[in-house]
């Protein structure tokens, strides 16, 4: 009918017509209706083409994910000579980073230095946020001195540039001497510090924060208890958790996930599973951390009634997934279950598989004593099996006293990593086995030619949300003779039960 494309051209009329006059939000509604023409044709039927109208459009594309379309208005908005403002600027610099694309970035930026808009808050952080995720540390603190005034968002992507770069010092130096801190850029160190491995940092950060009395957010809490949790501190989880309760009272999800985490790696599982099952909207994340948490703690039949369960809400497990599946049948020697999930999953859907799930595979199979089938399966593997798939392999060596095979995986792994202490080790222990002293005497000469010493095993344990550390033959602990005096009675214990056993059979 003839009437059609005026009515769809009036709807579109009526689309654009909001633009000259919303520049913030847009609602759902209306958004919904914005979804099918396209960058020039919907700029070309604006009312009332100005600054204002034209970024709201290019804001409009840039939430619907449509970035290419935003540049693309930019582009034309040119021949209608219109000059973009730091607003403009700010969300297609937005776009860029989400498209990933320096070039286009550092044109924009090179416009704003023209305009004179380069050293204005907006784009200015923008910009500098962008170099922070893409990468381009040379040119973050030039980026940062081009503002003038910067606010805090403006430190906070210096500060994450420095934490990603592994420069805590230049982070920490920038972080105190900022003017005024918020809880975002509490939150960029606290993360940088967690992310990058410095736990008791994080930890202390986080309690530095509440010191001062800066209210935590939602995402002040997942990185903090994360940190907690990888010291394998189960008092300062337990704090940090009481302080999520009582500052927000509704948890969101990734502090549920991140607390179902912490008690699982603090040994502690009921209470990760009373996170999970408090968790009222769980996603894929909830579920992994479950089964990788009892996979963790040896409950290998237990992770796998879990991933069954998972399987029954519709949910898609992904590489974490089987990851967990991996170790939790790995942990409870159920070798024929995790291979049948590693070649389900090599069948259905091969995305998921990653270097790591075939490294467990190999693990798995040396450490249930089938050498046949992992060497045979490293000789199949799509690619050059790196350092790691070495290692799952001399770890079954160990476990079943296999040194000849051991022998051949340790010198791999030493080609690839002549410092590797452990490799040495499992060397000089083939050799003794074997009763070929001269080779054990060579080995342990290489390994004092290269600095090299074996390093003391070690654990811990939290009393009193304190937390005691141990190493081999430890005599540094202030209350050693007691713990020796405790294990001398405990060995005498056992030696007389050996013995009693021994006589009743």
């Amino acid at each position: 009918m003839s009437f059609a494309p005026t009515l769809i051209r009036q709807k579109r009329l009526a689309v654009v017509g909001q633009c000259s006059f919303q520049t913030n939000s847009v609602s759902r509604a209306e958004s919904a209706s914005f979804c099918n023409p396209d960058a020039h044709q919907l700029l070309d039927e604006l009312p009332q083409r100005d600054v204002k109208s034209v970024t709201a459009l290019i804001g409009r594309f840039a939430k619907q994910n449509r970035h290419a379309e935003a540049i693309a208005c930019f582009t034309k908005m040119h021949l209608f000579d219109i000059k973009p403002n730091e607003y403009t600027l700010a969300t297609l610099i937005h776009s860029s980073a989400v498209l990933k694309d320096l070039r286009l970035a550092k044109q924009i930026q090179s416009y704003a230095v023209k305009a004179g808009l380069c050293s204005n808050v907006f784009p200015g952080s923008a910009i500098l946020d962008l170099y922070v995720k893409l990468g381009s540390f040379d040119v973050i603190l030039r980026a940062f001195e081009d503002v003038n005034h910067p606010n805090v968002f403006s430190y906070a992507s210096l500060i994450r540039g420095y934490t990603k770069q592994g420069r805590f010092d230049e982070a920490r130096d920038v972080f105190r001497s900022m003017p005024k801190r918020n809880v975002v850029c509490w939150n960029t160190m606290i993360s940088g510090c967690s992310q990058s491995g410095r736990n008791e940092e994080a930890v202390n950060l986080f309690n530095e924060m509440l010191r001062e009395g800066v209210t935590p957010i939602q995402s002040s809490y997942p990185c903090a208890i994360i940190a907690a949790a990888n010291i394998g501190s189960i008092g300062l989880g337990r704090s940090i958790h009481a302080s999520a309760v009582k500052q927000l009272g509704q948890l969101g999800l990734f502090i549920a996930n991140s607390l179902i985490s912490l008690y699982a790696k603090c040994g502690e599982m009921e209470d990760s599973l009373l996170a999970f099952r408090k968790t009222r909207e769980r996603n894929v994340v909830s579920w992994n951390s479950l089964i990788c948490g009892y996979a963790q703690n040896g409950e290998g039949n237990a992770a796998l009634d879990v991933y069954d369960r998972m399987k029954l809400t519709g949910l898609e497990p992904n590489s974490v997934t089987l990851l967990g599946l991996l170790l939790a049948c790995n942990h409870a020697g159920l070798v024929d279950e995790g291979c049948e999930y590693f070649y389900q999953a090599k069948r259905d859907d091969p995305r998921l598989l990653r270097a790591e799930h075939y490294a467990c595979l190999v693990d798995l199979l040396s450490r249930g004593g089938r050498f046949e089938e992992a060497e045979r399966f490293l000789g199949e593997l799509p690619f050059e099996p790196g350092i790691g798939f070495w290692k799952a392999l001399l770890g079954g060596c160990r476990v079943h006293s296999n040194w000849e095979l051991g022998e051949v995986a340790a010198r791999r792994i030493l080609e690839l990593d002549p410092g590797d202490v452990s490799s040495y080790v499992m060397l000089s222990n083939a050799h003794s086995a074997a009763g070929r002293w001269e080779e054990v005497w060579e080995v342990r000469r290489r390994m004092r030619e290269k600095g090299l010493s074996r390093i003391a095993g070690s654990s811990w344990i939290e009393v009193r949300s304190e937390v005691h550390v141990f190493v081999t033959s430890d005599k540094r602990h202030r209350d050693k003779a007691k713990i020796y005096e405790a294990l001398r009675l405990l060995i005498h214990h056992v030696m007389e039960n050996q013995d009693t056993l021994v006589i009743l059979n």
